[in-house]
Parts: C-alpha cells; structure tokens; sequence
C-alpha cells in the first residue's frame, strides 16, 4: 500500500497542489480502489467504514472531474446528518480549493431563503440531507439538468434513520445518465435493492472492516458500577492524560451531568447533543477542531462527521446499544494514520451490548484494571500542567488550506450588474497578481466576497481600494469570518 502516492493517478496540479497542503500523501486502501474507478465514470458500491478515508474517496474524483465554467450543480451528495453534511462539505472544498470548485451544504433547520440565494451562484457541488435537498427540487431552487454525479453517503444509516424513500425520490428526479457511488458501512438487502434499480453495473468494493477498527487503535474495557463511572471518569483522564478526547454518552441526560461535573473540576471543555440548536453545535464543532478546548462530552449525533485529526482518547462512557456505533466512535481517534485509545466502561448489566460489539468487530477489548490512587496522584501534576492550557492544534487541514487565503467584501453587487468577470479583469491587472490568485467569487444583490490565494490579499485589498470595477468604485474590506 505504502508505495502508491496520489502521483500515480491522473490528477490535475490543482487537485495535487491542494493535496500535498492538506498533507494527504498515501491513499488509503478505499482511495485507492475507489479513486481510479470513480474517474472512468464507474458506478461504485462501496462497503467501507468510517474514519477509512472514504470521503476524500469521492471528493478527489468530484473535484478532478466537475468543469469549473458550469453555472447549475454537477455533483449531488446525499449525508444522514446535517453535522456529516457540512463536514462533507468543507472537506470538498479544501480538496477544490485551488481549482475554485465551489460546494455548499443545505439541510433543515437553517432558512430556506438563504440556501435558495446560495444556490442562484454559482455552485459544482450540492452536499445535503434528502429532506431539505427534496424541499428544493420540490421548489424548484436546486436545479438537477447538469448533475452528472450522485453520492449517497452513509446510506445504511440513511435506512435506519427512516429517509431511504426521499433518496428514492430524490433518484427518480435525476438525470439517468449519471454516475452513482453508494458508501455504507453495512449493505442491508434495502440498500442492495436501491443500488441494483438505480445502478449500471455497479462495481462492488469491500473493505476488511477489521483494518479500519484495530491497525491504529487499542480498545479496552473496564468493569465499573454505574455510581462510580464519574470519579472513574477522572482518574482515566489524569492517567491518560489525552491531547484531545471525546466522551460518548447514549442519552442528552448524562452528557449534561458529565459535563457540569467535569466544568465544575475546571477541565476545558464544552458538550454536544440532539437538545442544542444547529447553530450551537456547529460552534461547539469548530471551537473543537480551533482547539479551544480539550474534551467533547457528546451522543452518537456526533460520532459522524467529526474530523479532528488529534483526538488521542474516545472514552464510551456508556457502552453503546448498537454495535455500529461502537465502529463510528472509536473511528473518531487513530484517524490519518495516528495511533488513538477507545476505553469503554462496562456495568454489570450490559453485558448483551458488549457481546454484541464483540462479535461485530471481531476481536474482544481488552480488559484494563481501574487506575490505582498512587497512580492518580503521581500523574495530576502533569495533568494539571496540561488542563490549564489550549489545545495544540498541529494539524487543522482547513485552516491549513486557508493559510495563505483572504477573503474580501465588496460593497456592490447584482444590483450594479457586477459580474465574475468584471472582478477577474480588474484584480488579475493588478501588477504581481494572476487570474490563478484569484479564488471562489460570490455576488450577491448589493454586496460581493473574493476569495484571494497565495498570501496576495494584502496586495489586492491595498490596490483595490483606489481602482474602480466596471467604471464603479466600491468600498473593500477584509471579510469578517
């Protein structure tokens, strides 16, 4: 595997530029099988779990292959969650970052009228959960005549959660001469009958699911009773001593009283679940992957669609009810390579459960010994050391990508007939500044965004804030977030 670098696939310099930045050197096992098919147009079933990679599985050949000119969406991807379709997102972005591919992200509980605003712009990729996507087919705002690639992501989940008729619909809506990837982690006969009605000769891709869950994790249990799974819960921390953790608990109930006990031992923390709005989980999310604190107490909501390379401990509070879940958990440390610890905490009566995670993966946890006092004690200097201050966040590939990147708003849109191309003209005339400096333009009725590459914002903004475009001045700014 090691010898296969992406060099070996016929990949744009924008694509390969974008991922030596986003430090994506070897392509995993589902990369690499995926990858080649999906760029000669071949309909893919692929069982494969998460944390395998398989995002990028699908975003490179999406970014290779969609033609930047085109105005209407040419790739649709379809995620269970909102928190998987804006992840989904942003990883497409950074892949297309160079190549200006622009993708957006609509799900519920976000304003209808903005999507729809967002989706008169210019835009490649649609990432999106098939009852808000359905919404605006239904609404006419998602236009469906240039999709040329259809990506189901997660689509056993997408069962489970009860949306697997909107995808149906949704299929029947799209043009036939498509490409469809369906990725799942588990292939129910519901899913296999969904791919053998809508697919052309699918190619079937498995990969061993016990690579993705034992090469870079150590999995252990310990007994506890129920009453002491919260000072158990502080030993283990001190012991460890993670860099970053998540703590999985199955209801909202022990995620708040998890929570309130760990602010209350002053750890940096903060916590995630069904209860908290769109808005608040979405900061928690970034907040998590800036660094800004060190210890995600969650539900399963969140065991998709977190992307933070540095997580060093998953601690299952609870041990989950579906063996599944157990997989999408742990799969959120030993990502990219990096090795990671799951500690489950096991009560006398859940026996079943942990039998059941057992046999799915494969293997049993190993068992480990509650820490000792002594222990404890001779750790919490070196504990508090670390508690008191921020994360280290060594490896944010958005930011990464972003580094070199300024965004600036322009006080015209629309309304003043401002095009792209009035933009490209004016800026690419800027002595040191090329058409390749220039990134994803967005207009809206009476205000603009222009993204600017390699580190020449500075130049531009400076420039910009004498020249006219199309014989108009406008005031320009740096863009806030």
């Amino acid at each position: 595997m090691g010898n296969i670098s992406f060099e070996n696939y016929q990949l744009s310099d924008e694509i390969k530029r974008a991922l030596s930045v986003l430090k994506y050197e070897n392509p995993t096992e589902v990369q690499n099988k995926v990858i080649p098919l999906a760029l000669e147009d071949h309909d893919l079933v692929v069982k494969s779990q998460t944390g395998s990679g398989k995002t990028a599985s699908f975003g490179i050949p999406i970014c290779e292959m969609v033609k930047w000119e085109e105005k209407k969406p040419q790739a649709l991807i379809l995620t269970p969650t909102r928190e998987l379709a804006a992840q989904v997102r942003e990883d497409i972005t950074n892949i297309g970052r160079f190549k200006r591919i622009k993708a957006m992200a609509v799900y519920g509980k976000e304003p209808f009228a903005k999507q729809k605003e967002e989706l008169k712009q210019k835009t490649h990729v649609v990432v999106g959960t098939p009852g808000r996507v359905m919404d605006h087919i239904e609404r006419g705002t998602l236009v469906l005549d240039e999709i040329k690639y259809l990506v189901i992501d997660e689509t056993d989940e997408m069962l489970n959660m009860g949306f697997i008729d909107e995808v149906e619909a949704i299929m029947e809506e799209l043009p036939t001469n498509r490409v469809t990837m369906v990725f799942s982690a588990t292939l129910p006969k519901d899913v296999e009958g969904l791919c053998h009605k809508y697919m052309k000769d699918p190619v079937n891709i498995e990969i061993a699911s016990n690579e993705v869950t034992t090469s870079t994790i150590d999995h252990y249990k310990i007994e506890v009773k129920q009453e002491e799974k919260l000072s158990l819960l502080k030993d283990v921390t001190v012991i460890e001593n993670p860099d970053s953790c998540i703590i999985f608990c199955n209801t909202k109930e022990h995620v708040d009283t998890v929570f309130s006990e760990l602010e209350r031992a002053n750890y940096s923390c903060e916590k995630i679940h069904g209860g908290l709005e769109q808005e608040d989980r979405f900061a928690v999310m970034d907040g998590f992957k800036m660094g800004n604190f060190r210890y995600l107490v969650a539900t399963d909501v969140a065991a998709r669609g977190i992307d933070v390379d540095n997580v060093t401990l998953v601690v299952n509070y609870d041990i989950p009810m579906e063996r599944e879940s157990y997989v999408h958990r742990s799969g959120r440390t030993g990502r990219a390579g990096k090795k990671g610890k799951a500690i489950s905490f096991t009560t006398p009566y859940e026996g079943k459960f942990l039998k059941a995670i057992q046999n799915y993966i494969g293997f049993e946890l190993t068992e480990m010994e509650p820490p000792t006092k002594q222990a404890v004690a001779s750790g919490q200097a070196a504990f508090d050391e670390k508690i008191s201050g921020r994360r280290v966040v060594k490896n944010n590939k958005t930011a990464r990508i972003n580094q070199d990147i300024i965004k600036l708003h322009f006080n015209g849109g629309k309304k003043k007939k401002i095009r792209p191309v009035d933009f490209v003209g004016t800026i690419a005339k800027i002595p040191g500044v090329t058409v390749d400096d220039i990134g994803i333009i967005t207009i809206h009725d009476n205000m603009s965004y222009v993204d600017i590459l390699n580190g020449k914002g500075s130049l531009v903004l400076q420039a910009m804030e004498n020249a006219t475009i199309k014989g108009k001045k406008m005031k320009v700014s740096k863009a806030i977030k």
